[in-house]
């Protein structure tokens, strides 16, 4: 059919147009005030509209605004919000620099808020709260991502306890998105080559506070095969094969769209591998630029590219076998000037094995001088899993750092815990975010309104909870008798213990039901219960992780306890504020070390929620006894059923032990001050180091501000810095092989005394390199007992002259501990316009 289209926005009267402004920014999303101006207009439509402002705005009827129009009430507090809307674009920031040129940040998802449904889980949170941080702070950043015509999956539980997916369609145009549009007043598109085909997307752009969001869309007409246009359909959906296409899109395609919208990205950041195509685009842009070379083009990029890591598993990264990745990439080789088994090696851990698949990861890495993992033990982790790519760099060395994750606390810490904090912590809370020293003021509030405050939250979520288990059950078509029931379900009187996350089997939903009698006296006790809440959806092709939740349902229902035990269904954003926020305990118990990091326990830790969790990922570095609890000793297990035996075991004894004792254990007021002090202690020191603001300052100290100033070297003086490197590194290739340590001499004896200086001699043929060329190091330190150096020191040896054809260098370090020490020399690159100096393949030791 010929269908002429076009939009229908909401007449809005005069005074309330500001509402359109606030629904299409989601700056809305931590700040509750702008929230409650639409639920004021029609609460029944809020929720028939899936909270989704842009969307009520359309729903609303023209008798309604008129109505609320003439309300010098509302208007007030519209014009009110709208005053702190401005005023907080216009607010002083952190960042006081330029923002001429950005730093690009990628993501697969997003996880903004509940009416911009891109987002699965733990990786989209995480984007978002960058995003909303990024803002506070006033970095210049901006983000790309996908436009998913379904987002995520609905989930929902049928009668027999077993999750089914529903994929709604979503509707763009009732969104916090706008259609990115030309001069002509047409869509922008970009494109891309796929296999032969040339394919369309258009941008749309989330505004974020201050910040902007941009998302590719490919469900457009100048696509003409179905299959195009269903490449952005949906998040984490299809095969291997709509998944190159996914990771093309973004990297290449993401890349396009920021030039095509007049943005610089000086500076780049893959968040996870999905991205890592950008680099190829990137090195593209400059060869036709500059007529770089490829490996020019790769010295050019490589020192601005940020790199995070968030999988503790190989098999979690990204692979794509040959014959998939020929079909798409093959182009590519006459693009870069390289042959198929360079660009191959560009995503192998070891180049000469034929047979190894492509991985997105290690194409990462090696495009990028700043990698990191989400947590101290998952950076551990990381260089212990990816040391194959820099060949004899010792294990504290691989060049992958960590910046643990943080969350952004004004979008988790519900309403009436942050009007509590406003109150005490003073302005500066909110207009400064980023002096996390404001937490200290925790001690200003009295024992009494910080209990009071949560103990409102965690009646809400009793009540919360109700109405999302009544809902299921009319769903499913119980019976009237079996929803009336769910009105007694939980109480808000009783130690709540919350688990939600995604139903993996690693993270082990039912371990607390490992003992079922056991549980079943905590649960039935009539003086001390507890009650239980999980929540969580399993990936859809998961089938033991929906088993899991099926077990969870069948325990409840089965042992008559279905009043203490519930499972939600569907956990989103909104259910996530009212668990975070209203729960006693916050369980968390994954198989260390396969939790990277999580957030949702710095979340509920933020809002005074206490921690009981195995210690991985963030809380392996957050626990203290003062701030919540620690299952285990940091274990770690071959035999997982005697992991699951010990560890449930030892879950149950702190519950027991000391969980239920220090709830129930109330002074002559009703408080319990003891469990409010660990309260206070936990909301004092995790607000202050697991705050997103705290993560970005790690960003911006140790990779975006070094990025942005490496951007600017690389291409002063028409790329100089990057001509001379790329040709240092040429002559390097030739000569490095002929490099030989012929000897080392040393003062040492086979005795010495604390304080004693040893001095030590090398000499080195450099070959054709200069001794200015390489570092030559004196590596030192305690020597283990399998003839290894630990806790090293490294000194720099200085060039003192000539012997024959070798080079001298020497060095006199001071013999500064005890016990058996050792110490040999090792060789590196050395460049000034070297990041670092860990180059896969380049670095020599003494033999």
């Amino acid at each position: 059919m010929n269908i002429s289209t076009y939009t229908v926005k909401p007449k809005l009267p005069a005074n309330l147009k500001p509402l359109e402004e606030i629904a299409r920014n989601l700056w809305l999303a931590w700040n509750f005030d702008a929230v409650q101006l639409f639920i004021r207009l029609d609460y029944d439509i809020w929720i028939k509209s899936s909270q989704s402002p842009v969307k009520m705005l359309g729903m609303m009827s023209q008798a309604r605004l008129a109505e609320v129009s003439r309300d010098d009430s509302y208007i007030a507090a519209l014009n009110a919000v709208y005053s702190r809307f401005q005023r907080y674009k216009k607010l002083p920031t952190w960042y006081k620099g330029s923002h001429k040129d950005v730093i690009a940040y990628f993501s697969m998802e997003y996880g903004m808020d509940v009416s911009l449904p891109v987002y699965s889980g733990g990786l989209g949170m995480l984007s978002g709260d960058h995003m909303k941080t990024s803002s506070d702070m006033g970095l210049p950043l901006v983000g790309i991502g996908l436009l998913y015509k379904q987002g995520y999956f609905i989930q929902q539980i049928n009668s027999d306890g077993f999750q089914q997916e529903v994929y709604p369609v979503n509707d763009w145009y009732n969104m916090p998105v706008e259609l990115i549009k030309d001069r002509e007043n047409n869509p922008l598109y970009i494109s891309v080559d796929l296999a032969g085909r040339e394919t369309f997307a258009q941008i749309w752009e989330v505004k974020v506070g201050r910040s902007s969001l941009y998302l590719l869309d490919t469900n457009v007409e100048k696509n003409k095969d179905p299959d195009l246009k269903n490449i952005t359909a949906a998040l984490y959906g299809g095969d291997k094969e709509t998944r190159i296409r996914q990771e093309i899109l973004l990297g290449i395609g993401g890349i396009r769209a920021l030039r095509a919208l007049g943005i610089n990205p000086a500076a780049t950041h893959m968040n996870e591998g999905h991205a890592a195509f950008l680099a190829l685009e990137r090195a593209r842009e400059l060869m036709v630029e500059n007529n770089f070379s490829f490996a020019q083009a790769h010295e050019a990029i490589w020192p601005t590219n940020i790199f995070t890591t968030h999988t503790p598993v190989p098999a979690g990264n990204e692979r794509f076998d040959l014959v998939l990745l020929e079909k798409y990439m093959q182009g590519w080789t006459n693009i870069l000037g390289i042959s198929w088994d360079d660009f191959l090696a560009l995503g192998r851990e070891n180049p000469a094995n034929k047979n190894e698949t492509f991985c997105m990861t290690v194409l990462a890495l090696k495009f990028a001088a700043y990698a990191n993992g989400v947590s101290a033990l998952h950076g551990l982790v990381s260089r212990n899993m990816w040391k194959n790519l820099w060949p004899g760099v010792p294990l504290d060395e691989i060049p992958i750092e960590h910046v643990t994750n943080g969350v952004h606390p004004r979008t988790w810490i519900s309403n009436a815990m942050r009007e509590l904090l406003d109150r005490y912590f003073g302005p500066r809370f909110e207009e400064e975010p980023a002096v996390l020293e404001t937490w200290e003021r925790m001690g200003r509030i009295s024992d009494e309104e910080l209990w009071r405050t949560h103990e409102r939250r965690r009646e809400r979520l009793v009540v919360f909870a109700r109405n999302r288990l009544k809902e299921s059950l009319k769903r499913n078509g119980a019976s009237e008798r079996r929803i009336q029931r769910a009105e007694d379900a939980l109480s808000p009187n009783i130690l709540t213990l919350s688990f939600a996350r995604r139903f993996a089997t690693y993270k082990r939903g039912t371990l607390l039901f490992r003992d079922p009698e056991r549980l079943l006296r905590l649960l039935k006790d009539t003086e001390r219960p507890i009650q239980l809440i999980f929540a969580g959806k399993a990936h859809p092709a998961d089938i033991p992780g929906k088993d899991l939740i099926r077990e969870i349902i069948h325990f409840a229902e089965k042992n008559d306890v279905a009043n203490r035990v519930v499972f939600l269904e569907n956990y989103d954003m909104t259910m996530s504020r009212y668990l975070v926020s209203g729960a006693d305990v916050w369980l968390n118990t994954p198989r260390r070390p396969l939790e990277a990091s999580g957030t949702s326990g710095m979340k509920a830790s933020m809002n005074g929620v206490l921690n009981c969790s195995i210690l991985d990922g963030w809380w392996d570095e957050a626990y203290n006894p003062n701030v919540g609890w620690a299952i285990g000793h940091r274990e770690e297990y071959t035999d997982e059923n005697n992991q699951d035996e010990i560890e449930s075991a030892a879950l149950y004894d702190l519950i027991e032990r000391e969980i239920i004792p220090l709830f129930y254990n109330r002074g002559r007021d009703g408080l319990p001050r003891e469990w409010i002090k660990m309260m206070k202690t936990c909301m004092r020191e995790i607000g202050q180091s697991m705050s997103c603001h705290r993560m970005l300052i790690d960003y911006s100290n140790k990779f975006y501000f070094p990025a942005l100033k490496n951007y600017k070297r690389m291409t002063k003086d028409s790329y100089a810095d990057t001509r001379s490197l790329a040709a240092y590194f040429e002559k390097l290739d030739k000569s490095w092989q002929k490099i030989r340590i012929i000897s080392i001499n040393s003062t040492s004896k086979p005795v010495m005394q604390r304080g004693d200086f040893l001095k030590v001699t090398a000499l080195v043929d450099l070959g054709s390199l200069e001794p200015d060329e390489i570092h030559v190091e004196l590596y030192y330190g305690d020597r283990s007992h399998e003839n290894f150096i630990v806790n090293a020191r490294r000194a720099e040896m200085k060039n003192s002259g000539k012997e024959g054809d070798a080079w001298r260098f020497e060095v006199r370090v001071e013999c500064a501990d005890t016990g058996l020490q050792g110490h040999t020399i090792r060789i590196l690159p050395k460049h000034d316009a070297l990041v670092h100096p860990y180059r896969s393949g380049f670095i020599k030791w003494a033999q």
